[in-house]
Order: C-alpha cells, then structure tokens, then sequence
C-alpha cells in the first residue's frame, strides 16, 4: 500500500486569527479610551484629527474652584502640552490628592487645589483657619502643613520638573514689631517652603524661583477669613526636550 498524502490546508487560518488579535487589540484600545476623564478624550480625538499639530488649544484644571474661577476647564494661551503630558499631569494630580486624604473634603474648604496649566502643574496649599498649613502669624508648618511639605517634595523629587515657589500674605498682618510685617511674614513662608522641600530630599537644583507677594484684602470679607490671602503655590514646570 503507498503511503497515503497529508493534505495541507494552507495559512488561512493564520490570517483569520490575526485578525480576530487585531479585533481584540481595537476592542481594548476603545473600552481604555472610553474610561478616561473628558479632557483626555478630548485631547486624544483632537489628536487623531490632525496628528502632526498640538492637538490642545488651552489648558484643564485638575478640579474645580481654582483661583481663576469655578468650572474644570480654563482657558489658556498657546499650551504646548501634548496628549500623553496631558495624561500625566492628571495622573501626578490624583496621585498627589490620594497621598494627602482630601478627595471628600467641600469644595470651598479643600486645604489643597491642583491644576493643569500651560506649563505643568500648579498647587495651590490654603493656610485656611480650619486646617492650617502655617502656625498661626508664623512661617512653622503644623503637623498637617510637615505632612503637605513631606509629600509633595517626594512627589516632586521623582520627576524632572522646574519647581517655582510663591507665598501670599495678607497686607492686614500685623506683629506688633516695626521691622516685622507681611513682606516679611510672605518671604520667610516662602523660604521655610523651600528649605522643607529640599529636608525632604527633594533636589535644591530643581528650584527655579522663590518669591514673596502680600496680598490686599477682598471688599466685603473680614482680614482674618480671606483664605485665599494666605496661601503657598508651588509651580510645578515641565522640562521639554530641545531635540
């Protein structure tokens, strides 16, 4: 008897299960993209409508109730952020929220408020009287204020970012000293800032600028409840690559 023939079906089914993979990989893409926060889809399909442009044409507050005003989208002037540095920010902002509790905490008394800007990052920390961030008329971090310092220098050290420091100190405060007044309340808060930052291990070369401004009072609200007059912001700007 010969020997009797194998048949060969071919590579049909070679191309049948790559495409099934292909499927499969389009499927996951869409139900990943689908999960993003509103400002990513938006980045991402502005993106693949003209991949060769800066897919933004302003920038997202991380959550709402930042100083330039209530809703999560703020208008910005030529932002050069990509879509994946876009995905990044947000993902360093809900990091940091997670680090310090603050998720559940109203709007108008959060001690903290993180935006996206044009450049990277600004945090915002409140000296607000309910949670102080500064012992009182002093630039000495409370406990709450070390654990704020703390996380953000471990944060910060962990990314090549330019770190921009600036205090806000209400024109009201008085100490009772002539040669002690909110300048210089506003400059040793910012200093105190800077020094904590770098005893937490963040790198002192990563500190771009330090600077002090005293703030007047609002119409209409008493000296010592105008939270937003007492407040540090730290910029945190990303470094781009000249190539």
């Amino acid at each position: 008897m010969g020997k009797k023939k194998h048949e060969h079906h071919g590579g049909a089914w070679k191309v049948a299960y790559a495409d099934f993979v292909t499927a499969m990989m389009a499927l996951f893409m869409v139900l990943w993209i689908s999960a993003q926060d509103q400002e990513i889809l938006i980045a991402t399909s502005r993106y693949f409508q003209n991949p060769f442009s800066t897919p933004m044409d302003r920038t997202y507050g991380v959550m709402a109730g930042d100083k330039d005003g209530g809703g999560g989208v703020k208008q910005g002037d030529s932002p050069e952020s990509t879509v994946v540095d876009m995905a990044f920010l947000h993902q360093l902002a809900n990091d940091l929220y997670r680090l310090l509790d603050v998720q559940k905490v109203a709007e108008d008394e959060k001690p903290i408020d993180i935006s996206v800007i044009n450049e990277g990052l600004r945090i915002t920390v409140f000296n607000r009287r309910e949670q102080p961030f500064f012992l009182k008329d002093s630039a000495v971090f409370t406990r709450w204020g070390e654990l704020v310092v703390q996380n953000l220098a471990w944060l910060m050290d962990r990314y090549n970012m330019a770190v921009v420091i600036e205090s806000y100190t209400a024109d009201s405060f008085r100490s009772g000293s002539a040669n002690y007044g909110p300048w210089e309340l506003s400059g040793d808060r910012a200093n105190a800032m800077r020094r904590g930052l770098v005893h937490y291990a963040l790198d002192p070369e990563k500190i771009d600028r330090v600077t002090a401004y005293v703030s007047p009072a609002p119409k209409d609200v008493p000296p010592d409840e105008a939270d937003l007059n007492q407040r540090v912001e730290i910029s945190l700007i990303m470094k781009r690559s000249k190539n």
